[in-house]
């Protein structure tokens, strides 16, 4: 009899502190709260019962930070101990809906006029893919998108980003410039020797044709690295 009233006792503290975050959300927001707090409340959701901030802790001290967590594919998340397919139904429902909240609001507004811009647009359609992405952006007139390709995926090289296939894509839409992207999986933003050689190639066929290639932008979990900003094209 008292093991069945110690156990309802520890539910009741776990329901307390839970009603007590969530309580403290719905009154100001994100206000306040501590990364792993943050994440804990995420938890939650796909955990009924258990106690989530020692796991909450844990990912925070995996990933690094929140940005980290929330960045983490599921087989990751799953490498933390007590990290399951359930408790991390939370985070990955949260970057199910940004994803999708931020396609929408870059439909909204697609004019790629800054290197950060096209960082952005470019992080939600390959900055969380497990291999190199390759793709260009079609640009009119005035920097608006008319369309986005991925033209190439696996390790780049010469062979896998031919001019005759990036240009195709750019003049199929009667495109005026392009911007040229691609995800670097491993986290490093840092262009490799073999991505300047085909940003050169490919700028130099950009000219033949007549179709400016405004910048090359590299995306990973980092951050982001244009060509243009650093004098490279």
């Amino acid at each position: 009899m008292s093991a069945k009233v110690s156990a309802k006792t520890k539910e009741h503290v776990g329901a307390g502190h839970r009603k007590r975050l969530r309580d403290r959300f719905l009154q100001s927001g994100l206000e306040g709260f501590l990364d792993y707090e943050i994440v804990e409340l995420l938890l939650t959701l796909g955990t009924p019962r258990k106690d989530c901030k020692q796991q909450a802790k844990a990912v925070i001290k995996e990933f690094g930070g929140l940005r980290g967590v929330l960045d983490a594919s599921l087989d990751e998340l799953q490498k933390v101990k007590g990290i399951g397919p359930s408790n991390a139904f939370g985070v990955k429902l949260f970057q199910a809906i940004n994803e999708r909240h931020s396609k929408e609001k870059i439909l909204k507004q697609l004019k790629l006029n800054s290197p950060q811009a096209v960082a952005d647009y470019l992080r939600q359609k390959i900055g969380r893919e497990k291999k190199e992405h390759f793709a260009i952006l079609c640009l009119d007139t005035k920097n608006n998108l008319v369309k986005s390709v991925v033209v190439s995926k696996g390790i780049l090289d010469q062979s896998l980003v031919h001019p005759r296939e990036i240009f195709k894509e750019a003049i199929d839409v009667s495109s005026y410039h392009v911007i040229l992207a691609h995800n670097h999986p491993s986290g490093s933003v840092l262009p490799s020797g073999d991505d300047k050689s085909i940003t050169k190639r490919l700028v130099e066929a950009g000219h033949i044709l007549g179709i400016e290639v405004l910048d090359h932008i590299i995306v990973a979990r980092s951050g982001f690295y244009s060509f243009k900003q650093k004098g490279l094209i």
